[in-house]
Parts: C-alpha cells; sequence; structure tokens
C-alpha cells in the first residue's frame, strides 16, 4: 500500500473525528476472522476506527501495524486505544485525498 502525506492524513484525521469505532478488538487480539472483516469494511467504507479494549494484552500500535499489514491499508492515527486505518476501494471510491 502505498503511504500518504502529512496533509492527506491531516485531511482522514479530520474525517474519522466524527466515526464511531466500527470494530473492538478484546482478549482474543487480531484473529483472521477480524481481518476478513475489517477487509470488507474497507472496501465499503474506505476509512475506518476500531476501539481497542481494556482486556486486549496487544499494544494499540502493535494492532495497528498488524491490521495495516494484513489488510494493506494505511495507518493513520493511534490516539489512547483508537486507530484509524485507510485503505481507498478498488470498486467503487468515495474519498479523494487532497493532492501531495
Amino acid at each position: 500500500m502505498k503511504t500518504i502525506t502529512s496533509k492527506q492524513r491531516s485531511y482522514l484525521k479530520s474525517m474519522a473525528q466524527t466515526l464511531e469505532p466500527t470494530f473492538q478488538i478484546g482478549k482474543n487480539g487480531v484473529t483472521p476472522e477480524l481481518v476478513t472483516a475489517i477487509s470488507e469494511s474497507l472496501e465499503k467504507r474506505e476509512l475506518l476506527k476500531v476501539s481497542v479494549l481494556n482486556n486486549c494484552d496487544l499494544n494499540p500500535k502493535d494492532i495497528m501495524e498488524m491490521l495495516s499489514a494484513r489488510t494493506q491499508s494505511v495507518p493513520v492515527q493511534v490516539i489512547g486505544k483508537k486507530l484509524v486505518i485507510f485503505k481507498p476501494s478498488k470498486n467503487n471510491p468515495k474519498i479523494t485525498l487532497p493532492k501531495a
């Protein structure tokens, strides 16, 4: 997946402020089923917010690395236990990033 500029990252962060977390990661961590569900949701929505629950043993930054690698998405931000990831849709792109 390509990288994004700080201007594009800032644009995505502003869009993510109004989003509610779509997925929660708990004690089971990052399972193959979760990765599949997030990939499918990224194809539809392009920008997702994921919440890490207190009973999860993994560090949110490590989870962000795993998710972005396994879904070929771009990590946007990690704030506390909230993650934001972006992946442009192949079939129906909705989000247009500012020019680099």
